[in-house]
């Protein structure tokens, strides 16, 4: 029997999943990478830890499912986007990875917006630069660490440096390739874009493109040592997780929405052709001739662990010791308490409104309970990410709306989806989207499948299908818009609130 193997690495947990030629999930082993903070502003992990820890989590699925390695007949693999991996002339790590959540180059992002510089991006490449991008985040090098920049020599996302580990290779696909430097109507890098950046100097470190579902390199001795898999396992390119997720859950294709709510707010659509708007990405789709409209930012399920892991300590350890779990404890208040009047500004980590902007809660009152306040902090999420969707809807005919993440699996959380957004959210049981469409990649790498499109899933069904509840709607779509107004209104006062405290803050 045949086997394929997806790799999805999060921003706190590194994922190995094994499937067979039918798309059944056999099993899929995880570990937790630590993410450090030196200061404020600064999100960044070992890079070599992150290597080590995946490549434990892809033996420990080999262990699990008894699978001999020569089954395994292809690895793929997809990761956060953004953000950036840099390497030496060594192929050394040139110091940490730096994390999508990352914001330390907001300073560089608002004087581009000032300048100019942002608008001719969003017209040449089809997004403005933002805090995380590559583009950013490599100008911040040049101007605070200029030693570092000098040694550049390869430039990578996350999944990249996986799949360098892998096989030794340099390369990237499509999709990531389109982070920042590609011309969004070619699809192709356009040495104008690096000009308009001033980073010329180091367009050569740029990795060569690969289709996401091609064999960009195989197993390497090394590399299977660590893993228990076979040396010369063929591995494709892989892709970006938004696009992953979206291909894993059934979305990636023209009139569908996929919604990802995880730690990211993930918003997509396909189009056929580019269209670009200042509200979202307008990136590389996997093949020639489609584009991935992203509207996405770092302001979805990220709050609620927040939550649960700051202030709730003590309920964590109690429910450790009973084996039960702190989100059904939380469920319940949450039911208790009935529908939230408060409003949850969900910005703890970021928006889509820059990197000054913070979290807030509106309406609480002494009588509001824990509940209240969860169901506040699930709501804010739910709007924040209607929010995205509705920029979307203004140039995008969306006839069905899949929706993943963890979170999902709360009825409260799709119901508000349906609510808000005024459509029927089909929920994906698709337990592991990113990894399931890193996988596809795999097995069409290998002729297991024809081409992404018609890779067969037989685990995969729609768990659920969520309606508009006419009861619901109005209350729902009257603090939607105070939600709106509210985040409208805060805005000079998120700017002086960042003056008064510093970059410290």
């Amino acid at each position: 029997m045949s086997f394929i193997l997806g790799i999805d690495s999060g921003l706190t947990v590194t994922k190995a999943a094994i499937y067979d030629a039918k798309g059944r999930q056999i099993c899929v082993a995880r570990r937790s990478v630590a993410q450090l903070i030196p200061r404020p502003r600064h999100v960044e992990r070992d890079m070599r830890e992150l290597w080590s820890k995946t490549a434990e989590a892809i033996k420990e699925a080999l262990e699990i499912s008894g699978i001999e390695p020569s089954a395994i007949l292809a690895i793929s693999q997809t990761a956060h986007g953004d953000g950036l991996y840099l390497l030496d002339s060594k192929r050394q790590p040139l110091g940490n990875g730096i994390l999508s959540l990352d914001s330390r180059a907001h300073n560089i992002v608002e004087a581009w917006e000032l300048d100019g510089t942002s608008s001719h991006s969003l017209s040449i490449s089809g997004q403005k630069p933002h805090a995380s991008a590559p583009s950013a985040i490599l100008a911040w090098i040049k101007e605070n660490d200029p030693e570092r920049f000098s040694k550049i020599a390869h430039i990578f996302t996350c999944k990249d440096w996986l799949r360098f580990c892998l096989t030794g290779e340099i390369a990237t696909d499509r999709t990531e390739s389109s982070t920042s430097f590609t011309n969004v109507k070619i699809q192709v890098y356009d040495q104008e874009i690096c000009k308009l950046f001033s980073l010329t100097d180091i367009s050569d470190a740029l990795p060569p493109v690969f289709h996401s579902a091609e064999v960009a390199g195989k197993l390497t001795d090394a590399a299977a040592s660590l893993t228990g898999l076979k040396a010369g396992t063929p591995v494709a390119t892989g892709l970006h997780d938004v696009t992953a997720s979206a291909l894993g859950m059934g979305g990636h294709s023209q009139n569908s929405l996929a919604i990802v709510a995880g730690t990211y707010s993930i918003n997509q659509t396909v189009s056929d052709k580019p269209i670009f708007n200042e509200n979202w990405f307008c990136r590389n789709a996997i093949e020639a001739g489609f584009w991935n409209n992203m509207a996405i930012s770092p302001a979805s399920t990220t709050n609620y662990d927040w939550f649960v892991n700051t202030l709730c300590a003590a309920d964590l350890k109690e429910c450790e010791v009973k084996g039960t779990s702190i989100h059904e404890v939380l469920a319940e208040e949450v039911r208790n308490a009935g529908a939230s009047n408060a409003v949850f500004q969900p910005f703890l980590f970021g928006s889509p409104f820059g990197a000054q902007a913070s979290a807030g809660l509106l309406g609480l009152k002494g009588w509001h309970t824990r509940g209240n306040i969860v169901a506040a902090i699930l709501q804010g999420i739910v709007f924040n990410h209607c929010y995205h969707i509705e920029k979307l809807r203004t140039e995008f005919e969306i006839q069905t709306v899949h929706l993943s993440g963890g979170v999902s699996r709360n009825p409260i959380v799709p119901q508000l989806f349906a609510d808000t957004l005024g459509q029927a959210i089909e929920v994906c049981d698709v337990e592991e989207a990113a990894a399931w469409g890193a996988a596809i990649c795999a097995g069409v790498s290998v002729g297991i499948f024809a081409n992404v499109d018609e890779a067969r899933n037989e685990d995969s069904k729609t768990a659920a299908v969520y309606h508009p509840i006419s009861a619901n709607r109005k209350i729902t779509c009257d603090l939607y818009e105070i939600f709106k107004t509210a985040n409208e209104q805060m805005s000079p006062l998120w700017d002086r609130l960042d003056r008064t405290m510093g970059e410290n803050n």
